[in-house]
């Protein structure tokens, strides 16, 4: 695989080399386009803070009514640059007198405001889960199946669909 291509494949670095040269000779034959097109029509309207908001909250309420509440519910420009991630949990711990304020603040890539539903679905589902689970672990993927019982063909097909852009030049 040449140099430029596997630098493309970045987002799927974490994959089998079998499915790393399977997407490349998707890319090779011109149909990983084709392939999303084909499996992802249902873009969404989610475009400003205060809809990603509505729509993070009416997750939050469907599945994780009991957990920690939101303060912040943003679109970020500068998060895959800065945090090499698509989506970010924050937890901030603040002492006021002699009380302690948390504050649980979600941001999710820019990238996503133009991508198809189903992503958009999956990273916020991402999110979501780390409410109750810190860490990647068993317990937290169970959660994210819960809310998304395709999260693990979401995930993988969002990185393709990541791979396309940088393709295109357009994740930049």
């Amino acid at each position: 695989m040449n140099d430029q291509l596997s630098h493309n494949l970045k987002y799927l670095a974490g994959y089998s080399q079998e499915v790393r040269d399977q997407v490349h000779q998707l890319i090779k034959s011109d149909r990983l386009q084709d392939y999303l097109h084909k499996n992802y029509t249902q873009f969404h309207d989610v475009k400003t803070d205060k809809a990603l908001y509505a729509y993070v909250m009416e997750l939050k309420n469907q599945f994780l009514r009991q957990s920690s509440p939101l303060s912040k519910i943003v679109y970020d420009d500068k998060i895959d640059v800065l945090h090499q991630a698509l989506g970010l949990h924050t937890f901030v711990s603040r002492v006021q007198g002699n009380q302690l304020k948390a504050k649980n603040e979600i941001r999710i890539g820019v990238v996503f405001k133009n991508s198809p539903l189903d992503f958009l679905r999956m990273i916020v589902v991402h999110e979501l889960a780390h409410l109750r689970e810190k860490q990647h672990n068993k317990a937290f993927y169970k959660l994210c199946e819960y809310m998304e019982p395709r999260y693990h063909q979401l995930e993988f097909d969002m990185r393709l669909y990541l791979t396309q852009l940088d393709l295109r030049g357009k994740t930049k």
